[in-house]
């Protein structure tokens, strides 16, 4: 457990590092550098460090959605152990059904081999089991924990697409500056081949 707890809080801060340097990314290809600092240009090394972070958040995004499959698969065993719970609470005004035949087989999730013993819950010891407080704290963990790897994925998938949408804005700056510095150039050779008919033409007259 206390692994665990190591591994959640490196995570949580590298998720912050990693948010605070995508929104330093995103201010610099937009029009923000522009006001800030006049003239607008951008490099093959901005254009590449824009593609590392979409080819990066695109990989952060699949493994993400890896771990809130997996994180889904425990609250679905924990609904499934409370709602038996609840149906044996309800059979103690209708005893039609004994409560004994009522049992939850953790083995069927794969959570624990099927040699283990015992394995399998009926009755008063199931009941016993759900009102526990430490089976009501589990569950509300497991749903945090499934809610905040689903946020993530939204999240990564939002900037994504924005990432995605700040390198193409690079990609056609630089098409476009050396457009300009294209005809920038054509311009200056214009002039300087009238301003060299002008000179030519005053030495004759």
């Amino acid at each position: 457990i206390q692994l665990m707890q190591y591994v959640i809080y490196g995570i949580a801060s590298f998720f912050f590092l990693y948010g605070i340097i995508l929104l330093a990314e995103g201010f610099y290809t937009t029009s923000a550098v522009k006001e800030l600092h006049g003239e607008f240009k951008t490099t093959a090394c901005g254009r590449c460090i824009s593609g590392m972070f979409v080819f990066l958040t695109y990989v952060l995004g699949v493994a993400w959605l890896g771990v809130f499959g997996f994180s889904a698969v425990p609250v679905f065993m924990f609904y499934n152990i409370w709602s038996t719970c609840e149906v044996i609470k309800s059979l103690q005004t209708n005893v039609t059904v004994p409560g004994d035949q009522i049992c939850v087989d953790i083995r069927q999730y794969g959570i624990i081999p099927w040699n283990a013993v015992p394995g399998k819950a009926c009755g008063p010891i199931l009941e016993n089991i759900c009102n526990t407080n430490e089976f009501y704290m589990s569950y509300h963990l497991f749903i945090v924990a499934c809610a905040g790897a689903g946020a993530t994925v939204i999240a990564l998938i939002h900037f994504l697409m924005i990432l995605s949408s700040n390198w193409a804005y690079l990609k056609d700056a630089s098409k476009m500056q050396a457009y300009q510095d294209i005809k920038a150039k054509e311009e200056q050779e214009l002039q300087d081949i009238q301003s060299r008919s002008k000179e030519q033409l005053n030495s004759y007259t």
